[in-house]
Parts: structure tokens; sequence; C-alpha cells
């Protein structure tokens, strides 16, 4: 049913929109205007029922944003990262990534629809002109756009139309939910994970260059060498994360030469195992000065005094680095006799 089959005194009525039209050409104005054409209603317009009709239809396309962003963040926790499903014809991808972008596609795509069949059906669509005015606000202007806005928030029905209003909230309330649960993808939380490393007591001191176990007499003093923790295996998938923790700097110095008393008491016969990463921002030191005992980082040149705690005396380092203490075994192999006292690595403290 069109406007066109309601009589003219049922259709409601409606203002001349051919404001400021001019029929016909003349000197001052050599072009005619012909103004707006005559408005034509729309079947919401004149049938509530269709009205009602319009209005199920946006809250039912609002109700299916809300149920896709709820997928959404079901998908989110629910599908592991690393499953794979075949689609034809887009082959194997990531199912959480499907699902995903499925989810919040019609979550987004339901919203604006729902908001372009609300304007195209319920809000007016009456056209009106406006003659052209001086860029600057008088307060008469002011007073006009207040008195539109309110017009136009009368037209919208937003007020009379409840349902159409309480499920927009809802699903403009739900959609931003999706980017607060994608801040997981920072990482996952570190819970304790700091506090702790690949080091426990009766773990082997292994040569970073040999992968042997290491004994006292293979440590020559002045010299400086890299370990790690029996049992890591560099083709394990979590490797880097242990070694960016867990990587040792031996030195050896003579036990007389030690300033730092509780360093002496963990040591082995002058052997010290210090972390190997640096306090700043995590670089492998790798550079040592025999005479002085300083380690140096590489990237930012914060120096350490091994012979002193591993404490910084130049550059942005914050704390000293940590030690392990370390002894032998019964067979003569050197290994820890637990792990960090304390987090190894840059800013933890910041970090939290």
């Amino acid at each position: 049913m069109s406007s066109q089959d309601i009589p003219e005194e049922n259709l409601p009525a409606v203002q001349d929109t051919a404001h400021g039209a001019l029929g016909v050409a003349d000197e001052k104005h050599p072009f005619a205007d012909p103004g707006l054409p005559p408005h034509e209603h729309r079947v919401q317009d004149i049938d509530e029922r269709a009205a009602k009709r319009s209005e199920r239809t946006v809250a039912l396309l609002f109700t299916v944003s809300m149920l896709a962003t709820i997928g959404f963040i079901a998908s989110f926790v629910a599908i592991p990262v690393d499953k794979i499903v075949y689609i034809f014809p887009l082959g194997h991808i990531g199912a959480l990534n499907l699902a995903l972008g499925v989810t919040l596609g019609i979550a987004l795509f339901a919203i604006g629809a729902g908001a372009v069949h609300w304007a195209r059906t319920l809000m007016s669509d009456e056209e009106l002109t406006d003659e052209r005015h001086p860029i600057e606000a008088p307060p008469e202007v002011r007073t006009k756009v207040m008195d539109d806005f309110r017009q136009g928030a009368k037209e919208s029905a937003i007020g009379r139309r409840k349902l159409i209003r309480n499920t927009m909230f809802g699903a403009l309330t739900l959609v931003p939910l999706s980017g607060v649960v994608l801040l997981r993808d920072l990482g996952p939380l570190p819970e304790d994970k700091l506090r702790h490393t690949a080091w426990s007591r009766g773990k082997l001191l292994i040569n970073q260059n040999t992968n042997e176990p290491m004994r006292p007499s293979d440590i020559i003093t002045g010299s400086l060498t890299f370990a790690q923790p029996e049992g890591l295996d560099p083709h394990d998938h979590g490797f880097n994360n242990e070694i960016a923790k867990a990587a040792l700097m031996i030195v050896r110095i003579q036990p007389d030469e030690i300033k730092d008393k509780r360093s002496l008491e963990w040591s082995h016969e002058g052997i010290l195992a210090y972390s190997k990463i640096c306090t700043h921002v995590g670089c492998p030191i790798s550079l040592y000065e025999q005479q002085t005992h300083h380690a140096l980082c590489p990237c930012h040149q914060s120096t350490f005094d091994l012979s002193d705690g591993a404490k910084v005396i130049f550059g942005p380092a914050g704390h000293a680095l940590p030690q392990l203490r370390i002894g032998v075994n019964d067979e003569g192999y050197l290994e820890a006799l637990g792990d960090f006292d304390e987090p190894v690595g840059p800013a933890f403290w910041e970090r939290g």
C-alpha cells in the first residue's frame, strides 16, 4: 500500500516544501526554481501497523548485534589460538580468526543496518530548505538550532519507540566489549612467572658453547663463560622464553678480590654466576673487562662490577644483576643451589 492509495484527508499534514521557489524566470533571476517535489508519504507514516513492523525489524537487528558481540567474546575465550578448520573455498584457516571476523562483522553490520532502517522508515523524511546565512551564529540562530534539535529528537520517536531505544543502547553498550577483550593479545598475565626461572637446586650449569656440564677446572681466572640450565633444548617451543630469564655469565675472580660478602658466599672457589640479562632493557651482556672485573652492556653502556655484587657503577640500569648461588655435586660438576632470589631482567618492579 502506498500513500497514493490513501484518501487525502487521512494523510498527515505537511508544511509547504517549496519554500523560496521561483516558478517564473525574470531579469533578476534568469533561472526558474521549481522548488522541492511534492512530499510522498511512506506507508509507515500512514499505517501504525507498518510502523510497528519496522520498529520490530530495527529491534531485531540491534538484538542480532548484541548476540553477535556475545558470540565474539565467547569465541575469543573458548576457541584455541592454534585450532585450524577447513572452510570451502577458503581452505584451511584459523578457527579463531574466522569466528572473530564473522561475529564482529555481524555485530557492526546489524547496528548499521538497524540505524539505516530506522532512519528510512520511522524518522521524518521531509526535505527542508534553509536560506544561507553568515558563518557567525547570532543568538536567534542558536535558539533555532536548539529548537531544531528538540524537534529532531521528537521526530526520531526515540522517546516513544522504547523497544528501539533500549535495544540500540544494548547493542552500543556491548560492541565496545569486543575491543576490551582484545587486550588479552597484549600478552598473558605475568602472574608470578617473572619471579621464577628454569634454575632449581641440583640443575647442572651447561656451557652454551659446548653444551657440556661444567667443572670448576673449566673456568679460568679472568675468563667469561656463558651457561644455561640443564634440560633446556634450543629446539623446544619455549626455549627463547626460558633462556631469556635463565642465561648466566660465569666469571672466576680471586676470592680475595671479591668485595661483596654475600657474593663470595654464593660463589665456589671464586666462580661467580650472574644473570646475563641487563637490568635496563634486557640486552644480553657480553663484554667483560678482565682487569677491573666490569661487565658492560653493549646496548646502552650500563656497567656492573662483578667483584662487588654486580652493582651498577655506570649507565641507566636500575639495579644490580641477580646472582645465582652455585656449588659442586658429588661428580664434581657445577650445579645451582636454587633459583635466583630476585626477578631477572629490566624494570621488573615497574612492570608489577
